[in-house]
């Protein structure tokens, strides 16, 4: 097999979280042109029709679900559905997440703590427990989650650290969970991203454009990351070019992390 070859994903059938918008959509569209089927999940049906039509010319077939993978209801009942409509499932990204508030910790309710946890955590942990687990047998799979540097290092101008922590148990939890399933053939591999200009961002960055400066200023290479430069990452870890890496969480900052 050439080293090229080693990347492609002929006959496999991927799952990617939030793959409607931003790095989730790049993810997915870097594992259908390299030849897998992909399923995308969103809560928002028109940003997964729209994402359809963009991966129409790069995928063999591309599946939209609804879902509301923020609570574990939701979650779960997202995994029954794929595992009863569209077994088997090869690769597993972990996408979903996102911070949504931003309260001192000494103001946060338990709420708004355990609404961020499940959004970050308790989800990728459901969803690694059932597609991830239906892996096990087959004795082949790849899961990646998707973590932030915001595990490693907490961003200063926040506040209410329940999405640092979330971000940081998601980076021990794929290592756990590795080492469980490397006996089986299944590997778990994470990505930890520094800030790229997602729509959310930019979005943010429009009413705060000295957020942006700030953040630009502390990143060795000068600049945010732009979606599309996660897609090789992505592609890697899903792919046979991967074969002997799990456990690990892979940094893709600028640098942010170097000062």
């Amino acid at each position: 097999m050439s080293i090229l070859d080693q990347f492609r994903l002929d006959g496999r059938r991927a799952v990617v979280t939030g793959g409607s918008r931003g790095l989730g959509l790049e993810m997915a569209r870097a594992l259908a042109e390299a030849g897998a089927e992909v399923i995308i999940a969103s809560r928002e049906a028109s940003h997964l029709e729209q994402a359809k039509q963009e991966l129409a010319g790069a995928a063999r077939r591309v599946v939209t679900m609804t879902a509301d993978l923020a609570t574990p209801a939701g979650a779960e009942a997202f995994c029954r559905e794929v595992l009863t409509r569209h077994s088997p499932i090869d690769i597993l990204i972990n996408n979903v997440g996102g911070r949504r508030i931003n309260i001192p910790t000494e103001e946060l309710e338990l709420a708004d703590w355990q609404r961020i946890i499940d959004l970050n955590l308790t989800q990728a942990f459901l969803c690694t427990k059932l597609i991830g687990g239906a892996m096990l047998p087959r004795r082949r799979g790849r899961v990646i989650n998707v973590a932030s540097i915001s595990g490693f290092l907490p961003g200063k101008p926040m506040r209410g650290r329940s999405y640092e922590t979330a971000k940081a148990a998601l980076a021990m939890f794929t290592k756990a969970v590795a080492a469980d399933w490397a006996p089986y053939g299944v590997t778990v591999n994470a990505i930890a991203p520094g800030t790229f200009l997602t729509d959310a961002n930019r979005r943010w960055f429009s009413m705060k454009p000295e957020l942006q400066a700030e953040i630009e200023a502390a990143i060795p290479m000068g600049r945010l990351g732009n979606p599309e430069e996660i897609a090789g990452l992505a592609l890697y870890l899903a792919s046979d070019a991967s074969s002997y890496m799990t456990g690990s969480v892979i940094v893709i900052d600028g640098g942010r992390l170097l000062w």
